[in-house]
């Protein structure tokens, strides 16, 4: 065989048909007899449901029915994982609505408008109640409750019982910060979409039509989705078939089955018509679910050196309306990753998950691993400048080292690999750091009105964290090509193209004659989807192993038919599988599908792929932000990235995922944030008063890679997805407030608008500023306790 094609930069195969705007969404979709939904959505944070009149809705032209919770009988709702039993959601309000936004009704027409005035004719009584909107403010026990029966606000936490880190170690100094990772949207550019086919009613008399209820949504778990479904409505998995078509972004916000899913799909059931959703951006921007949302308390001892002696997090996750799960994320990803990229001998780590009167909190980009890394490294930088030490000289007087690997972590995760001080390195050196530091030290000298900033953040991460396995296939046929089926479920990551090339370096066939099949519970067997940066090393692994066991079938069938023994097949420079030294002695593929299904056999594989535990990419970023110092306005003026995400399939991919990464973690740490008023109303429900950035507003990001594979997969491949959203949040945070850091600003929340920075900049030349720490909430004392004994040092051990 030549070269192999893993490692270069292939042209992604799966552009073309988007870009010629042949792609195929949701909404897309047109079948005869489809009615069109529309919610009826709650305009209070928390009332109590008085009456629903639907009289004057359902009258209206065009208008087929018009359902409440009473119509429908469905039960509570726990979306895509449970954090409190007691929290479910109704798929429509019963007795009382709990965020602006919550679905009450839902209206079924001919047509969208008709459903629109139907919405607009549905009157409901509320009677409001207080609500509460700040998960610390949540926990205070005179706040107003969710749900009366839990006693509290509470959904869901532990104190952790073994012990003060501070102390002991030779603990010198204790740095403390109170940080703010803010609610963010996660605004997909296409929202929420789903249409159901219910199977058709057999004629009477005739026997039940053998069809399954069908589902096209805009998912990342189709098969997760399916079997939700299916139990959700107590029918076989196999009587339920869900289809994703193209994708328009997910970023985390489109994992499991959603009530407005569940609402749809039940609708359709009782009207035996064809139903679709399709949601609009202001109703997305309240109803998806929201990220990230935590309060971070977080002290770090270390001796004057700079060495690292303990780490204590006190954290409050927001878990927004009915207990959403993304509040679990402070519990779990958060917690896990607190260690970081640092020798840190003891860790105590306590959390609260608050019920808010606000959207239900979810996954975004990163999933918990962002606010880790950026708790971690806001607190390493105020460690540096209390200690009067460079930031990137306090980091790596702690980095764990490359010859440490593989080890378990106290908050036991089992590293795979790492090399964390060769990406610092790297990054530094393509970011110019000292001359950075020399033209910041010129610009403060000269009292230049614009003030440049320097961020450093360096970060690892959990990746295929979830399950363990995964479904991939691979059948070459008797015209020479050859389909691949998987369970991960593409939208924008570029599967086609990097499992192609994996198929088409282990067997020879052109990537054009590779077809790729996904998405689709009739046609692909199983599949936990895309999430968590799992698919290439998940995914992609079962594929290799497939094609491979493609490859020793066909090695048989050619032995057999050439009457050689096995050990001699092999695959020609020509992509022909003969015998060795005697090239006119070879078949193409074509041929050895033909003698296969001569011989009774298929050129086909399917499989499940295990991988015996998650992976750890890393990685290190330097963010350069110039902040005028009369306006406050930031201005990012360089990204330099260096993220290693194990061993490199395709590098033009990686370099995609690492930008759009990129652009989100900037994003949060300058721009984003849900903005709620007092009374739980949002006021961020457009695209004009939501602040996301576009293409125009970001620099040219600077991205390279260093290379250490994991053991866990023959790939030797870690997920890229996250990456760049977590170096990027941290490091961009860090930029700014070292911009500040003459002036004596130590912590700055994000976002970091120009009135933030504005305002810290004249407390600062007042001498008014705030402190960046006040004691934890007290609800923390009142928690249930977990473990014992101090959490220890890292051991090296077998992973």
């Amino acid at each position: 065989m030549p070269g192999s094609i893993l490692g270069t930069a292939v042209t992604r195969v799966e552009d073309p048909e988007l870009l010629l705007g042949q792609g195929t969404f949701v909404d897309n979709l047109v079948v005869d007899g489809m009615l069109h939904l529309v919610f009826v959505r709650s305009p209070m944070a928390h009332a109590r449901i008085e009456s629903i009149d639907v009289t004057e809705a359902a009258a209206q032209p065009g208008v087929v029915a018009v359902l409440t919770a009473a119509d429908l009988g469905l039960a509570p709702h726990f979306g895509f994982a449970i954090l409190n039993e007691a929290c479910g959601r109704p798929p429509l309000a019963e007795d009382k609505v709990r965020f602006v936004g919550d679905c009450v009704a839902a209206v079924m027409a001919e047509s969208r408008e008709a459903a629109v005035d139907g919405a607009e004719s549905v009157i409901v009584e509320y009677d409001p109640l207080p609500a509460v909107t700040d998960p610390e403010a949540a926990l205070a026990p005179d706040a107003p409750r969710q749900f009366e029966a839990l006693g509290s606000n509470v959904a869901a936490g532990f104190r952790d019982g073994r012990g003060n880190p501070l102390d002991g170690n030779g603990a010198e100094v204790v740095v403390k910060g109170r940080f703010v990772n803010q609610r963010i949207a996660v605004v997909p550019m296409e929202g929420n979409a789903i249409a159901v086919i219910p199977p058709r009613p057999a004629p009477e008399g005739a026997p039940t039509p053998d069809e399954p209820l069908t589902v096209y949504v805009s998912t990342q778990m189709p098969h997760v989705l399916r079997d939700a479904v299916a139990t959700t409505f107590d029918l076989e998995p196999a009587d339920v078939r869900v289809v994703a078509p193209h994708v328009g972004g997910g970023f985390g916000g489109k994992a499991g089955l959603t009530a407005e899913h569940t609402v749809v799909i039940g609708a359709a059931r009782r009207l035996g018509r064809p139903i679709k959703w399709i949601e609009a951006r202001s109703e997305n921007m309240v109803a998806m679910p929201h990220g990230r949302g935590q309060v971070q308390y977080v002290e770090l001892a270390c001796t004057r050196a700079g060495v690292i002696t303990g780490l204590r997090c006190h954290v409050v996750g927001d878990a927004g309306a009915y207990a959403g799960f993304g509040g679990a994320l402070a519990m779990g990803p958060t917690r896990f990753m607190s260690q970081g990229v640092y020798r840190i001998p003891a860790i105590s780590y306590s959390v609260a998950v608050a019920l808010t009167n606000t959207t239900p909190m979810g996954a975004f980009r990163g999933a918990g691993r962002p606010e880790a890394a950026a708790m971690l490294e806001r607190i390493m930088d105020m460690a540096a400048a209390e200690l009067g030490i460079d930031p990137v000289d306090m980091r790596r007087r702690n980095l764990l080292t490359a010859d440490q690997f593989p080890l378990t972590t106290v908050t036991k995760m089992p590293y795979d690999s790492g090399d964390y001080d060769r990406a610092l390195t790297e990054a530094l050196r393509l970011a110019g750091y000292d001359e950075l530091r020399s033209e910041q030290a010129d610009r403060r000298a000269r009292g230049d009105v614009k003030q440049l900033g320097i961020g450093v953040g360096v970060y690892v991460e959990i990746t295929a964290g979830g399950q363990s396995s995964e479904f991939g296939a691979v059948e070459v046929h008797e015209d020479g090509t050859a389909t691949i089926r998987v369970g991960t479920s593409a939208h924008g990551q570029g599967h086609a193209t990097s499992f192609a090339m994996v198929v088409s370096d282990r067997l020879g066939i052109p990537m054009d004659a590779i077809r790729f099949v996904q998405s689709d519970t009739a046609e692909v067997r199983s599949g936990f989807g895309t999430g968590g940066s799992r698919s290439l090393q998940m995914g992609g692994t079962a594929v290799l192993r497939a094609a491979e066991g493609v490859l020793d079938k066909a090695r048989h069938v050619v032995a057999e038919a050439l009457e050689a023994g096995v050990e001699d097949i092999v695959l020609t420079d020509d992509g022909r599988l003969g015998v060795a030294g005697v090239p006119a002695r070879a078949l193409s593929w074509a041929e050895v599908a033909s003698a296969a299904s001569t011989q009774g056999e298929r050129l086909a594989v399917e499989l499940d792929s295990e991988q015996p535990g998650p992976t750890f990419p890393f990685g290190a970023h330097v963010a350069v932000v110039e902040i005028d110092m009369e306006t406050g306005a930031v201005t990012p003026l360089r990204h330099v990235a260096v993220d290693d995400c194990g061993r490199i399939l395709n590098p033009m991919i990686v370099t995609g995922q690492q930008h759009g990464g990129i652009a989100q973690g900037m994003a949060q740490a300058l721009w984003e944030q849900v903005v709620y008023d007092p009374d739980g109303n949002p006021l961020t429900t457009t695209l004009a008063d939501y602040a996301m950035p576009s293409a125009a507003d970001l620099p040219s990001f600077e991205t390279a890679n260093t290379e250490t594979p994991t053991p866990h997969n023959p790939l030797g491949a870690k997920g890229i997805g996250e990456s760049g959203t977590i170096g990027a949040l941290a490091s961009v945070h860090n930029a700014v407030v070292d911009g500040l850091s003459h002036l004596g600003v130590r912590h700055l929340d994000m976002p970091c608008t120009p009135e933030r920075v504005w305002r810290a900049m004249q407390d600062a030349r007042a001498g008014t500023l705030p402190s960046p720490w006040h004691d934890p909430p007290a609800a923390f004392n009142d928690l249930p306790t977990r473990g014992r004994a101090p959490a220890t040092q890292a051991e090296r051990v077998e992973v």
